[in-house]
């Protein structure tokens, strides 16, 4: 996955406040921390609820409301975003749709125990196993 699609769906340059090239900026940029914003604009690519993203992350729907546009997270939120992110650009790329994909992570799946991907979100053992299962659906191999 490219670093630029993932940086397209937080926001961009004008949001993060740097130019990101490689998944290696994305390392620093998670160690730096993303601005609120750049959540917003991923809750917004994905259709959900800025409530719906703090059950994702490892902060409270009321701590998220008390920060500012541009106030940053701590590594260990803004880590999770940049993954997250990186399963909307994936899986973007995968169904070729963006309504598609967000369909398909709505939609309980066997290959995922009977879970929306969407649920798996919520750590990093989830983000991997949601993007596990996109690799397989990009080559063509269901479970």
């Amino acid at each position: 996955m490219d670093a630029a699609s993932v940086i397209d769906i937080l926001g961009g340059t004008k949001v993060l406040e740097k130019k990101i090239l490689t998944r290696l900026d994305m390392v620093e940029l998670g160690g730096t921390g993303l601005p609120k914003k750049a959540l917003l604009n991923l809750a917004k690519y994905l259709g959900i609820s800025t409530g719906r993203m703090a059950d994702l992350l490892p902060i409270s729907e009321r701590t998220l409301q008390r920060y500012a546009p541009k106030k940053h997270f701590d590594r260990i939120v803004s880590e999770q975003i940049l993954r997250i992110a990186e399963v909307a650009a994936r899986g973007t790329n995968v169904f070729g749709d963006k309504a598609k994909f967000i369909k398909w992570l709505e939609s309980e799946s066997k290959a995922l125990g009977d879970k929306t991907p969407v649920s798996l979100l919520v750590s990093s053992f989830g983000v991997e196993m949601v993007l596990d299962e996109l690799g397989r659906i990009e080559h063509g191999v269901f479970s």
